[in-house]
């Protein structure tokens, strides 16, 4: 997938094929605190260097797939839309300028969280538990390789009704910078994917809600919670 690849020009009617998620990736990595219209609503300084997190490979979920409801967790449980990059080459210690190289494509990118689990013990705020629960890292439908996140906006609907419209090219740390940062705390694989963030409008889903994430430019993730 990740080496020569060229369009086969076959073509399938949506309702007879089975969505997978379009790439599997060891690990997924979300951002914190990347978009400056939340920043500055949130009172939060703008970050000297990403801030992330880790979401276990596990919580990979496939477009039309259901959010599950966690068995271990009765609070509120959020959507947040965001733009993920799919890491095409192995990058380890890259520059900016030769970053967009180890960049295959984009996606949608559902980043769910327990919330109420981050702060819940004092003493040991819990991002991998709240983040990285089955079915917490829906992304698809599919892979665009040819994207320009500086010109593209994402809106999230819940329930039909849209709660985020934002730019992409309002990130503190875009695309190349964002995997040319990483790169150099860890080795990024083909097919890992890289979270860049959400901005303003992420609020709890009750059960049966469908979410849909869309970019002009890529399509449509959704997905209900619990249903």
């Amino acid at each position: 997938m990740f080496g020569a690849c060229a369009p086969t020009a076959e073509r399938l009617p949506v309702a007879g094929i089975e969505w997978l998620t379009p790439c599997q990736p060891g690990k997924i990595i979300g951002l914190w605190n990347n978009f400056r219209a939340a920043a500055e609503k949130n009172q939060w300084a703008e970050p000297a260097e990403p801030l992330y997190f880790l979401k276990a490979s596990s919580s990979a979920l496939a477009h039309g797939r259901p959010i599950p409801v966690p068995a271990a967790y009765d609070g509120r449980v959020a959507y947040e839309g965001e733009l993920a990059i799919v890491i095409g080459r192995r990058a380890r210690a890259v520059s900016v300028a030769d970053a967009p190289a180890h960049i295959f494509g984009y996606t949608c990118a559902n980043d769910v969280t327990a919330m109420e689990l981050i702060g819940r013990d004092p003493s040991f705020p819990q991002w991998a538990r709240a983040k990285g629960m089955d079915g917490f890292g829906a992304f698809g439908p599919v892979v665009e390789t040819a994207f320009d996140a500086a010109t593209a906006s994402l809106r999230t609907l819940v329930g039909g009704r849209e709660r985020q419209n934002y730019p992409l090219g309002d990130m503190f740390f875009p695309p190349a910078e964002l995997v040319s940062r990483l790169s150099a705390d860890m080795t990024l694989e083909p097919g890992d994917l890289i979270l860049c963030g959400t901005s303003l409008g992420v609020l709890p889903m009750k059960p049966g809600t469908t979410v849909e994430v869309v970019i002009d430019g890529i399509g449509t993730l959704a997905n209900t919670y619990g249903g």
